[in-house]
């Protein structure tokens, strides 16, 4: 029976890997809206509150299954609920998604129980649904509407931390890979909470828009320009982080700055630097200024905060996760000369014979191998490695006689 160890294979992460980060970043940014106005009583967003309450609460259904579609055997994900680690990043995680999704549930019990009173009267399957999510209490007047509110405008207050743990934590999950430089930064968690934000207000706007017009509702300008204001102010912090992580790594020039720069200027020059810089994230920036600084018409002003937003939503799946998916360093071609001290030894790599010293390895930058050297009349050396774009591995030789050396080399 043969066995596939996590060093002698490297597995490709799909698109899952993307949407698992971008959805939570959904989530987060969507509630942190609707607590706008239910926390700090702004009025001009009172025409989503509910509509964005509704919509996190959606995606955080619907955060996880993205995992659990990249799983071999998803069933399995239950163990980290079932069988508590706390230890454990991914069981962590699970405790937040859990705590998280109860604090959305009961806001939404209490802020649209008057709602679900008037939905409960009545027959069929709704109004008795409705009913049993009452708990089949359809009492309500002016003490109960108070105790709602107050009880909502605490939750809604809680769950502003929560919903930046909740997406900071994933910041933690993928910014905790010591593999990839470009996600193991300080400035990783701030940039998922204010990705999320934008994200956030992105989706509403793009949902209000489409929402509205298929059930053709009035549009509310006020709405449509504070979301639009709020939207350009929050994109240019979370842009300016992004740029400040990268002049930060390129500034320091370490060994992963060698990958990194290679990464940028060929093969994410078109997908990261043209498209996600120059058109995702510039066009909409002049957009929303422009209709943040400008008395425009609301026709135009509507269409320039839906394209804006259509365009962040798209800049966002990449702006969270550079690499799109993927493994950071994959993809790059590296060729790493492995010598020794002494004489011309036998190079195996990952068990199977590469050459005789000095000989080069070609793989992938940021690949981990498992390199043996055999000398006659030296002791076997073993060793682990990361390829590295023009690196080399000189080892020395100890100067004995190991049981080996009396063997022919084959």
């Amino acid at each position: 029976m043969n066995f596939v160890f996590p060093n002698e294979a490297h597995v490709t992460w799909s698109v899952m890997i993307v949407l698992y980060p971008y959805i939570t970043g959904l989530v987060a940014g969507a509630f942190i809206v609707s607590s706008l106005y239910h926390v700090f009583g702004r009025n001009e967003l009172k025409a989503v509150s509910r509509f964005s309450l509704a919509s996190a609460f959606v995606f955080l259904l619907f955060a996880p299954i993205p995992l659990q579609v990249h799983l071999g055997h998803p069933e399995r994900s239950l163990n980290i609920l079932i069988t508590p680690n706390f230890s454990s990043a991914m069981a962590g995680f699970g405790f937040i998604y859990n705590s998280y999704l109860l604090l959305v549930v009961l806001e939404i019990w209490f802020v649209m129980r008057s709602d679900f009173i008037a939905r409960a009267k009545g027959k069929g399957l709704v109004p008795f649904i409705c009913r049993a999510v009452l708990l089949f209490n359809l009492h309500e007047d002016d003490a109960t509407r108070r105790a709602d509110h107050r009880i909502a405008k605490f939750l809604a207050g809680l769950g502003i931390p929560m919903a930046c743990l909740l997406h900071g934590y994933v910041g933690f999950l993928f910014g905790s890979l010591k593999s990839n430089p470009w996600w193991s930064t300080a400035l990783m968690f701030v940039i998922f909470i204010f990705s999320a934000i934008v994200s956030g207000i992105s989706v509403l706007i793009f949902h209000y828009f489409v929402v509205s017009k298929i059930n053709r509702w009035r549009i509310d300008q006020g709405c449509v320009r504070a979301m639009g204001r709020y939207l350009w102010g929050f994109m240019i912090i979370a842009v300016a982080l992004e740029l400040l992580e990268i002049l930060s790594i390129a500034y320091k020039q370490t060994e992963e700055w060698e990958v990194l720069d290679q990464l940028i200027k060929q093969k994410l020059m078109i997908t990261y630097v043209v498209l996600q810089f120059g058109v995702f994230s510039l066009v909409p920036f002049l957009m929303l200024a422009i209709s943040a600084l400008f008395k425009l018409g609301d026709r135009l002003t509507n269409a320039l905060v839906w394209t804006s937003a259509t365009m962040l939503l798209l800049a966002m799946i990449w702006l969270a996760i550079p690499s799109s998916g993927g493994h950071v360093n994959a993809g790059v071609r590296a060729e790493h000369r492995i010598d020794v001290s002494i004489g011309s030894a036998t190079v195996y790599v990952n068990g199977r014979r590469l050459g005789q010293t000095p000989v080069t390895y070609v793989g992938t930058a940021g690949e981990v191998i498992e390199i043996e050297v055999r000398l006659q009349g030296y002791a076997t050396r073993h060793e682990r490695i990361e390829v590295r774009p023009n690196g080399t591995t000189t080892l020395t030789m100890e100067a004995q006689r190991s049981s080996e050396s009396q063997r022919k080399l084959p």
